[in-house]
């Protein structure tokens, strides 16, 4: 017998076309036989009564089944035993026949008791998780699915072994905080050799990777640049032409004034597969982080999107007619200009306009003002990018509860 407090080694077993032993066939027989089943063992199930689940294996033909009572032979022959029965009599006398000839056999109803045991399990992807916590199933069932769990949304990076053939993934990282990231965008993430990021994407994820992946800055900002565009394309390109597993982690989404369309073009130029995670845009999160919908029933019906990079009246004053809402990316440096744009072509001074910046993130800000005043308001408190202008009638709505909880605002 095991004493209770000798270490475990831990070992996995190939049970392809192995003789295993079920004595017994009730409920847990009938969850350990189809993953015996799964790992190619030919499994003989010895019991004078079965589950449905185990008479249909039978029937099946997946398994050998002996409506019998268990008698000292049986172990004979056998490469593992698991005895699974609710009689400890039962459990014992097989255990206690493996052990003789040298057999490892699984009591269900006493671990400690065992010369080996079955721990919680479960796979993600070509991963399997399992864990032995003592002899507490329980416990082993809650930590591994807690595994699981974080393998599965990435917060867990385990890169994988596989072919030397590159490959490159854009994600959109969302808005700013690092949670608002797709779950497929972090799993992702979680798998990289390289990272090529950008400073308005989730770069905190950044901190959990491996200390071997490389970093590569390639965001642009006002007065900054670390890579030009074509830049970017070359690294991500020549990286997956190394056989590496290339991420572009972006802000919002990448096809959302992202230039990610580009990058798939490099890279299906040069014959390297690519891959696009959609991410959540700013357009829509940073309202929304803000209570301010870009929808409202009665007040606007649709919403237009612009960049406020290098933006004249021409491109204003059709923007004036529609009765939409009006989200601009980018847009702190252009502000009078959009205003004034939008004076011109006959939109209302009275008209609201919010200025939303570092959108979901513990600093974002927001503020609020009319055409009228706010130029002067974003100039006095010092409004700077990342931000995402609104302009329109729902910016009113009086849903600013959810920014008021936590955010500071401006009005005026």
């Amino acid at each position: 017998m095991r004493p209770a407090h000798m270490s475990s080694y831990p070992l996995s077993l190939n049970l392809a076309g192995k003789r295993v032993v079920v004595i017994g066939a009730g409920t847990v027989a009938s969850r350990r036989v189809p993953t015996l089943i799964e790992a190619g063992a030919r499994v003989v199930v010895i019991a004078p009564s079965v589950t449905e689940t185990i008479h249909q294996l039978a029937e099946q033909g997946l398994i050998e089944l002996q409506m019998r009572s268990f008698a000292a032979a049986d172990t004979s022959g056998a490469w593992l035993v698991h005895a699974l029965t609710n009689q400890a009599e039962v459990n014992e006398a097989a255990a206690a026949e493996a052990d003789s000839a040298g057999i490892w056999c699984v009591r269900a109803d006493q671990a400690l008791l065992s010369e080996a045991w079955t721990p919680a399990s479960t796979s993600v992807d070509d991963i399997t998780v399992a864990v032995t916590a003592g002899g507490d199933p329980r416990r082993a069932a809650a930590i591994r699915d807690s595994i699981a769990d974080q393998l599965r949304d990435g917060s867990l990076p385990v890169r994988r072994i596989r072919p030397s053939d590159g490959h490159v993934v854009l994600i959109g990282g969302g808005p700013g905080d690092p949670d608002l990231i797709t779950v497929r965008g972090r799993r992702a993430l979680a798998m990289a050799d390289v990272v090529v990021f950008d400073r308005l994407g989730p770069i905190s994820l950044l901190e959990g990777l491996a200390d071997d992946v490389e970093l590569i800055e390639g965001g642009k900002s006002p007065g900054h640049q670390s890579l030009t565009q074509d830049e970017i394309n070359e690294v991500i390109v020549a990286r997956a032409r190394q056989g590496k597993r290339v991420v572009r982690l972006k802000g919002g989404d990448p096809f959302v004034f992202g230039r990610g369309s580009e990058e798939v073009q490099a890279c299906v130029a040069a014959g390297v597969t690519v891959e696009v995670i959609p991410g959540i845009s700013s357009v829509v999160a940073a309202p929304a982080a803000a209570g301010i919908p870009v929808t409202h029933r009665g007040l606007a019906n649709g919403y237009a999107v612009i960049t406020g990079h290098q933006l004249t009246l021409e491109e204003v004053t059709p923007l004036a007619q529609l009765p939409l809402t009006l989200v601009v990316l980018m847009g702190v440096a252009t502000l009078p200009v959009l205003v004034n744009g939008l004076l011109v072509a006959g939109k209302t001074a009275t008209t609201p306009v919010a200025i939303i910046e570092r959108a979901s993130t513990p600093t974002q800000r927001v503020t609020v003002g009319s055409l009228e005043t706010i130029v002067d308001i974003a100039a006095e408190v010092g409004v700077r990018n990342p931000a995402v202008i609104v302009v329109g009638d729902v910016v009113a709505v009086p849903t600013m509860l959810i920014a008021e909880q936590s955010l500071h605002q401006v009005s005026g």
